[in-house]
């Protein structure tokens, strides 16, 4: 609980009744290696706090391949908040790429919370900016004009404290290349 209060005081300060309240949201689940958080096709009713561990949030295409879509470890909320917020069954899938351990936080009592604590919206709002909408335009534009090797250094900058943990199929499935072209670009920028 300890990681969560830091990370969420990281963006915004947390009042110590807002935190008792947060605290009662949460639940902990330990998940092993290959283990789906939130599964294609559920509706979940909860996002996660990532205390210990690595997850890959990807989507299949209609002849099931896989694409992964991001990467969360340590002190990150992964959550699939289209799902979530219209209540719809998600899109994604969410798997442990090795034994984690997450906080479970009840999405609607969360929003409930959002809506009457000051600070908690505060941190919403410094958190989304900074995660989903900055982070959003830069992946768009990586994909539009970037080539792959310039794709692939951007992911070391972005993904530097994950990336020697995360298989390389799954980078070059988030770059949107094949494994055998990220071993090739691995080979000429070594």
């Amino acid at each position: 609980m300890a990681a969560l209060k830091a990370r969420l005081e990281s963006y915004a300060p947390i009042s110590e009744a807002t935190w008792q309240r947060l605290r009662a949201l949460c639940t902990t689940r330990t998940l092993a290696k290959g283990e789906t958080l939130y599964a294609t096709g559920e509706r979940p009713t909860s996002f996660a706090f990532v205390y210990r561990g690595l997850f890959r949030v990807y989507a299949l295409d209609t002849d099931g391949r896989e694409y992964n879509k991001n990467f969360f470890d340590e002190g990150m909320f992964p959550g699939s908040m289209a799902a979530l917020l219209t209540e719809t069954p998600s899109q994604f899938a969410f798997e442990a790429l090795e034994a984690s351990e997450v906080l479970l936080i009840d999405f609607a009592a969360y929003r409930q919370l959002l809506f009457q604590s000051q600070d908690l919206m505060v941190f919403q709002i410094a958190y989304l900016e900074k995660n989903w909408l900055l982070a959003k335009d830069a992946r768009e534009v990586e994909i539009i004009q970037e080539n792959a090797t310039q794709r692939y250094q951007r992911f070391l900058t972005d993904f530097a404290d994950m990336s020697e943990r995360i298989p390389q199929y799954h980078i070059a499935s988030h770059l949107g290349i094949t494994p055998t072209q990220l071993s090739r670009i691995r080979k000429k920028l070594n």
